[in-house]
C-alpha cells in the first residue's frame, strides 16, 4: 500500500550505499507498514540511484549532502553503513542532531574510537544499536532459549570457529584489510559477527592467549587469521580459530560444552547433543531465508526498542565487548603472552 510522505511511519535514512545497501533496502521496503525509507546518503548520489530498485515503496532522496538529514523531521533513525574510517564526526553530527542510530560493524577502527561511539550517544541521550545480524538467525535464538532455560547446567568449554574464505581479488580493492580505512583484517570484518554472537551466548572473556598473522595465501597489510585460547568469567575455557584463508568457505560454527549437553550453533540450524545419547535440531529444517531478512529482524527490534524505551538487540556496549576481545586478542599476539582482559591495554 502506497502511503504519503506525511504518514506517521518512522523515517529512516541510510548512509553508505556500498555493498550491503541492497540488503538494507530490501530490509526497509519489507517493513513499510512501520518505517519509510526517507533518504540515501552517499558520496556519488547518482551511483546510489539502483538502490531504489530494491524498495518497493516511494523513491527517497538521494543526497551526498548530509545537513538534509540532520535537519529533517522527518528522520528520526539513521542507519550507517559506511567504512569506518569516516565514523567519529558522522557519529557525533548525528548524535547532536537527535537522531537515533544502527551502526553497521565495526563501531569503529580501533577499541578507543569505538568507546568514543559509545559515548558520544550516551551522551546525547540517543540509541545506539550495532547490525549483528548473526543473532536474528532461527539458531541463535534458539540456542539462547536453551541456554536460558538451564536444563543445560554449567557451561564448560566453548568452540569458536569462523574458517572463511576471500579471494585476493577481495583485498585488491581500495582499503580493504588496511588498517587506516577498515582497523584490521578477518577479526574486525568478518569474525566480529562470530565474536558477538560467542559472547552473546558466553558471557564475557577474562583472559586471552593468541596469534594473529597474514598468511602466504594474501597479500594484505592486517590479519587473514587469528587463534586464541580463552579464559570465562564462568569458568569456562575454550578456544577460537578464524581466518579469511580456509578453502573452500565454511562459515561460523559455535560449539558451547554444558554439563548435560552440547550445543552446535551453525548458520542454518542447532543441534543439540544430551549425555543421556538424545539429539535435538532447531529449526527442523534449514532456515530458508532472503539476504536481507536478518537484517530486516535487527532493524525491526530496533524500531520496536525506541518506541517502548528498551535496549535493542545489539547495543553499543555488545560493540564493545566484541572489540575488547579483539583488542586483547592483537595485543597477547604482539607481546607474546597471556592478557587480561582487565588490562588497560587490551
Amino acid at each position: 500500500m502506497t502511503r504519503q510522505p506525511d504518514d506517521s511511519r518512522i523515517g529512516i535514512a541510510l548512509i553508505g550505499a556500498g555493498m550491503i545497501g541492497p540488503s538494507h533496502v530490501a530490509a526497509l521496503s519489507a517493513m513499510q507498514d512501520r518505517v519509510r525509507l526517507a533518504a540515501v546518503v552517499s558520496r556519488r548520489p547518482e551511483r546510489a540511484l539502483p538502490l531504489a530498485e530494491h524498495y518497493d515503496g516511494p523513491a527517497p532522496r538521494f543526497t551526498a549532502d548530509l545537513s538534509e538529514v540532520l535537519q529533517a523531521p522527518d528522520v528520526q533513525v539513521v542507519i550507517v553503513a559506511t567504512p569506518p574510517s569516516v565514523r567519529i564526526e558522522l557519529i557525533g553530527a548525528l548524535a547532536a542532531a537527535g537522531k537515533h542510530i544502527l551502526l553497521e560493524k565495526p563501531l569503529a577502527r580501533t577499541l578507543a574510537e569505538a568507546e568514543q561511539v559509545v559515548a558520544i550517544c550516551a551522551e546525547a541521550g540517543v540509541t545506539l544499536g550495532v547490525l549483528f545480524q548473526h543473532r536474528a538467525r532461527a539458531a541463535s535464538v534458539a540456542a539462547r532459549r536453551y541456554i536460558d532455560s538451564g536444563a543445560l547446567g554449567a557451561l564448560g568449554h566453548v568452540e569458536i570457529a569462523a574458517p572463511l574464505w576471500r579471494d585476493q581479488s577481495y583485498y585488491d580493492e581500495l582499503g580493504r584489510g588496511t588498517y587506516a580505512r577498515d582497523g584490521g583484517g578477518v577479526m574486525l570484518t568478518q569474525a566480529i559477527h562470530t565474536f558477538d554472537l560467542a559472547l552473546s551466548l558466553t558471557g564475557s572473556v577474562t583472559q586471552v592467549q593468541a596469534m594473529t598473522a597474514t598468511t602466504p595465501l594474501h597479500q594484505m597489510e592486517s590479519e587473514d587469521m587469528a587463534v586464541a585460547g580463552l579464559r570465562f568469567a564462568n569458568g569456562a575455557v575454550g578456544s577460537l580459530s578464524v581466518s579469511t584463508a580456509s578453502f573452500p568457505n565454511r562459515g561460523e560454527e559455535i560449539w558451547l560444552h554444558f554439563e548435560k549437553g552440547s550445543l552446535c550453533v551453525g548458520r542454518d540450524q542447532l543441534m543439540v547433543h544430551w549425555r543421556d545419547g538424545g539429539r535435538e535440531q532447531a529449526p527442523q529444517t534449514p532456515e530458508q531465508v532472503a539476504k536481507h531478512t536478518w537484517h530486516q529482524r535487527v532493524i525491526e527490534d530496533f524500531v520496536e526498542a525506541i518506541g517502548s524505551g528498551r535496549a535493542p538487540m545489539a547495543t553499543g556496549q555488545d560493540g564493545l565487548a566484541a572489540q575488547r576481545l579483539i583488542a586483547a586478542i592483537e595485543r597477547s599476539s604482539e607481546a607474546g603472552r597471556v592478557v587480561a582482559m582487565s588490562d588497560p591495554l587490551a
